[in-house]
């Protein structure tokens, strides 16, 4: 794929007239876009930060049904999200979503009973289309959780769920939006909407320093945590539409590898989670009510300490040390505005007209994206004269079977680790050989990044080159997994540098390491 300049991409913005801008490049943005540019439309997508940068890129990487959503009666969101789940896992993305086997302990005490559970897992594999459902005795359970817990555990329920790499996923629908002839562009922030004859018809766009006028039939604000503060430009008296919800995660240091993930129920409704990712054991989440600037969200000492306390649960203490954490994150829920608590509150979409016609959509699943985007553009067809939507799920670029990928990628490159080939089509699929071929000239690009992790140093070129990426930050928190591994100091930032500004190009920006890297 050939990625058109910065430069270009902003003079396209300004020269080319728009059917559709689409303000936000999170998952719900880009899945928009993606769609949108699919259906022939002229696209714009643009993101203040970089692609992914807010919650999109700090969710607990879960692609699921939501068992707890059952207890909260919302068995519909629960049979749409096993819908899109299967469609990830099967066409979109299956290098990138894979399935993983989830344990739900009973202990003595806690509060669910052997019967209700039962029915439960019998329900939500139901609507999965699943076979895998049933109790498991505590010892054969532990065969698949290491250092699960055994004291007052009477019995297990086994059912399956997946993962992913969530901002690759987000990335790989702005590459989709991309290569269908989207303009895409991170780091433009948009200062003010432009109206004519009282309608939004597009954004003044600050681009490196650059203001750009951006003209479009229809704009969508896809902003996430900053979509009221993006409604007020349209309406500055605009009543708050959502809250926000802080989830806070933990990575450990995982000694001995699990093969099945836990859900750990903490009363009626609460629950968390701990699963093997990317070799580590990831830990979340919070869910606590947010009421600073989105910016401000962070993983305190506070969060650390709940998050390792309720994993204690269900899981031996000599796995939960302090310094056993690698990295923390947190990222915000979009919820609806209201009363009670946040962890009963439905994950309702929101989808809101302002006076000049601009549409907001926030909240929703992760799972949900893509049925979030097509429902978007479902609102907009009349804006559009957008006749037919093609609602049939498309695979994103690199999308292939990891097994398939592996056999593809293993014999070109002979001498690489096959965990890193692993590694590397899980991140890429089959465009893995693409981000490796400059390696074919310069063998010294196969070199990790750091020696304790994966990621390699033609990794940090491709991003750079082809994945939009101006800053560390951008490489290190979401194109690779060096800032979540806890690998993101200094010395790795000055090597970025080092390669940025020997092999064909300027050292981008300077910027600060990511807060959420090492404890």
């Amino acid at each position: 794929m050939a990625l058109v300049s910065r430069e270009e991409a902003r003079e396209q913005l300004q020269q080319r007239t728009f059917d559709l801008l689409v303000i936000g490049g999170g998952i719900v943005g880009a899945g928009i876009a993606a769609e949108a540019a699919r259906a022939g439309l002229a696209v714009a997508l643009v993101d203040r930060r970089d692609f992914g940068a807010g919650t999109s890129s700090a969710s607990s990487k879960l692609i699921h049904g939501g068992l707890r959503y059952l207890r909260l009666g919302d068995v519909r969101l629960v049979r749409e999200a096993h819908h899109e789940r299967r469609l990830l896992m099967q066409v979109v993305a299956p290098h990138l979503v894979r399935r993983l086997p989830f344990l739900l302990p009973l202990y003595r005490n806690g509060p669910y009973g052997r019967l209700t559970m039962q029915t439960g897992l019998v329900l939500y594999s139901a609507l999965a289309r699943a076979r895998l459902s049933r109790l498991v005795p505590p010892e054969r359970a532990r065969k698949h959780v290491p250092s699960l817990r055994l004291d007052g555990l009477r019995s297990c329920g086994l059912y399956a769920d997946a993962v992913t790499h969530d901002s690759r996923l987000c990335l790989a629908n702005v590459r989709a939006a991309a290569e269908a002839g989207a303009t895409v562009l991170n780091y433009a922030e948009v200062r003010e909407l432009r109206t004519v004859h009282g309608r939004v018809a597009g954004a003044e766009v600050l681009v490196d320093g650059t203001a750009v006028s951006v003209s479009a039939r229809a704009v969508v604000n896809a902003t996430g945590p900053w979509v009221d503060a993006m409604r007020r430009l349209e309406d500055p008296s605009s009543a708050p539409s959502v809250r926000l919800s802080k989830g806070a995660h933990l990575l450990l240091d995982l000694d001995e590898p699990w093969a099945t993930a836990l859900t750990i129920p903490h009363d009626k409704v609460r629950i968390s989670f701990a699963l093997p990712w990317q070799g580590m054991l990831l830990l979340g989440t919070t869910d606590t009510l947010h009421d600073g600037e989105p910016e401000a969200v962070e993983a305190t000492e506070a969060d650390v300490e709940q998050i390792l306390a309720e994993a204690a649960v269900a899981i031996a203490p000599d796995l939960l040390r302090r310094e056993a954490v690698r990295s923390t994150f947190a990222g915000l829920r979009v919820l609806p505005a209201g009363d009670g608590s946040t962890t009963s509150a439905h994950r309702e979409t929101i989808y809101l007209r302002g006076p000049s016609g601009m549409l907001s959509v926030a909240g929703g699943k992760l799972t949900t994206y893509r049925r979030i985007a097509l429902a978007a553009l479902s609102a907009l067809r009349g804006d559009l004269g957008l006749h037919r939507l093609d609602r049939r799920p498309f695979p994103l670029p690199g999308a292939i079977a990891p097994d398939e990928g592996l056999r593809q990628l293993a014999p070109r490159w002979p001498d690489l680790d096959p965990a890193v080939c692993a590694h590397l089509v899980h991140l890429y699929g089959s465009l893995a050989d693409e981000v490796l071929a400059p390696a074919v000239a310069d063998p010294d690009l196969l070199h990790p990044i750091h020696p304790e992790g994966p990621d390699l140093a033609v990794q940090a070129l491709y991003a750079r080159d082809v994945e939009w990426a101006c800053r560390p930050e951008d490489v290190l928190r979401r194109r690779t997994t060096l800032a979540l591994r806890g690998l993101a100091g200094e010395d790795v930032v000055r090597r970025f540098d080092e390669l940025f500004t020997t092999r064909g190009g300027e050292a981008p920006p300077a910027a600060s390491v990511p807060r959420s890297q090492a404890r």
